[in-house]
């Protein structure tokens, strides 16, 4: 039997990753096929072919009934011009569901369930709901070491892999990545100039915000162009040694990219899944040698050193096996780095510390000054203990701020960047004492609410780190937004509980003993 032939229509509706058809109530198909909502479809154009779940509308404004309507995502990936004639037809379920039931249900996958789910998140044939439950499932019956590796490598495999050897010969490639959950620590913006500047190759490719107010990807688009095609990406690096871009383009692990998108409504961020996700991106961008943050804290995403420890094995198990150099350090993550949580407030900080502006958060400049030391260690020219020095000789000399500038012309300078939001709200102590907890988790989520990171100017500005004396009254951080409706739940949320806890005497110092060694919070 012929299949009914349609008319595509690009229906204006951004679906997030997931590959969405529309098709009237009326049209015959829906009729003679007897499609539902939410049924998995295959539409064809063209001798191409897409999956997508389908949606049943009732207004014609929205599809015609002899229409095939397509989400941007769905058009986009169909690859076919307004009005072509298109069919579509009921899916074969993907041919991993039977490997995720199993997970569901609390089983261990192989090797080939892991690579066979991948491969079909990879080509769109997994709804959003079946992707929650891959997330969901992976989350509540944690992935062994081995489970991990094995969606680790599915991962890598699935997307594109750059190869640098055919430029620098036996040389390392050299990124600096942290697992994230606290606000502000924007040092990868910072280490990736100064490594660039001592002449190693620093491909930095990161993915946007999860959970957080912004990420790497999300506060360097306040400078630059962050969406570069793999093309581009590679000239950039043979040109200044360095980049800060999104990896989504890049189509990199492009697999993680759709599990983020479930991830992030969600706030599931499991160890296995973040492993995968971080390594994945990692050896797929062409990277040799990695310096992982892992901070600790009360309201980081790692609570307790015994914890920080066990991630970190997991981490060093996986890379290991894909031939990636792993050092992991672990941090002090009991409050936020630097003053700004917000893509344009964090993109302030960052410049400042690079301008060696005399109001540039110390925190951030010392954190940032220890991570990029790690990874010049890695040159087999610097003697160990030496790369803290010449990272500071670098920044403090301008040459990071030069290489800077130069990969933010490379990449696409934004001559329109955004400012911090124009509603500002005080949130001011309500005692006499000494700053003793500011809860990551809190001011994160105030931020959030404020509108970060989809309006960049939105956040918080921090105005006291633990530690600092405070008089009633006093403000302790600002709340920016742009939108009156993000400002008023930002506003409700830090009256509600403030993410700051005044004490009367300063909190006690810890000693964190960072790298290979480990160390007690």
């Amino acid at each position: 039997m012929d299949r009914p032939t349609l008319h595509v229509r690009r229906v204006g509706i951004d679906t997030w990753r997931e590959s969405v058809a529309y098709l009237h109530r009326d049209c015959p198909v829906v009729r003679a096929a007897g499609f539902q909502a939410l049924a998995k479809v295959t539409v064809n154009a063209d001798g191409q072919s897409i999956a997508a779940v389908l949606n049943v509308v009732d207004d014609d404004r929205i599809v015609a009934p002899c229409d095939l309507g397509l989400s941007e995502d769905a058009f986009a990936r169909l690859q076919v011009a307004e009005g072509h004639a298109a069919s579509i037809e009921h899916a074969e379920p993907a041919a991993s569901i039977a490997a995720l039931h199993r997970k569901i249900a609390g089983e261990r996958l192989t090797r080939d369930d892991l690579a066979a789910i991948v491969r079909d998140i990879a080509s769109a044939r997994y709804s959003k709901i079946e992707l929650a439950a891959f997330v969901v499932a992976t989350n509540q019956f944690e992935l062994d070491r081995d489970e991990v590796l094995h969606l680790t490598q599915a991962m890598i495999d699935v997307g594109h892999r750059i190869d640098w050897q055919h430029d620098i010969g036996s040389g390392p490639v050299v990124d600096k990545h942290c697992i994230g959950g606290i606000p502000g620590n924007r040092t990868s913006m910072l280490v990736v100039p100064i490594v660039a500047a001592h002449g190693m190759w620093c491909p930095k490719t990161s993915s946007r915000a999860i959970t957080s107010p912004a990420g790497t990807a999300d506060t360097m688009e306040v400078l630059a162009e962050v969406a570069l095609p793999v093309e581009r990406l590679t000239e950039i690096v043979r040109a200044t040694r360095g980049c800060l871009a999104w990896g989504g383009t890049a189509r990199l692990s492009p697999a993680d990219d759709i599990l983020i998108s479930v991830e992030r409504p969600l706030a599931i961020d499991s160890p296995g899944q973040m492993v995968a996700s971080i390594l994945s991106k990692k050896v797929a961008a062409g990277s040799t040698h990695l310096v992982l943050d892992i901070p600790v804290g009360p309201s980081a995403k790692v609570r307790t050193m015994p914890e920080a420890q066990r991630l970190k094995k997991l981490f060093e198990f996986v890379a290991a096996r894909l031939g990636l150099v792993l050092d992991a350090v672990i941090t002090d993550g009991r409050q936020p780095i630097g003053h700004g949580i917000g893509p344009v407030l964090e993109a302030r900080d960052v410049m400042r510390v690079l301008e060696n502006h005399p109001d540039a958060p110390h925190d951030l400049r010392t954190k940032a000054l220890m991570l990029a030391g790690r990874v010049i260690e890695f040159d087999p020219d610097v003697r160990g203990g030496d790369g803290i020095r010449i990272a500071r000789d670098i920044l403090e000399s301008g040459r990071a701020l030069a290489r800077m500038n130069a990969i933010i012309d490379a990449q696409g300078r934004r001559v329109d960047a955004p400012a911090p939001g124009p509603l500002v709200h005080e949130v001011c102590a309500g005692a006499d004492g000494v700053v003793v907890e500011i809860d990551n988790l809190r001011m994160a989520r105030i931020a959030r609410l404020a509108g970060a990171p989809q309006s960049p100017g939105a956040g918080a500005d921090l105005l006291r780190k633990l530690g600092d004396p405070v008089v009633r009254g006093e403000p302790l951080y600002r709340i920016h937004a742009q939108f009156d409706a993000d400002f008023g739940f930002a506003r409700r949320m830090a009256e509600a509980d403030s993410g700051y806890r005044i004490g009367e005497t300063a909190p006690a110092a810890r000693g964190w003993a960072q790298g290979n060694g480990g160390g007690s919070a």
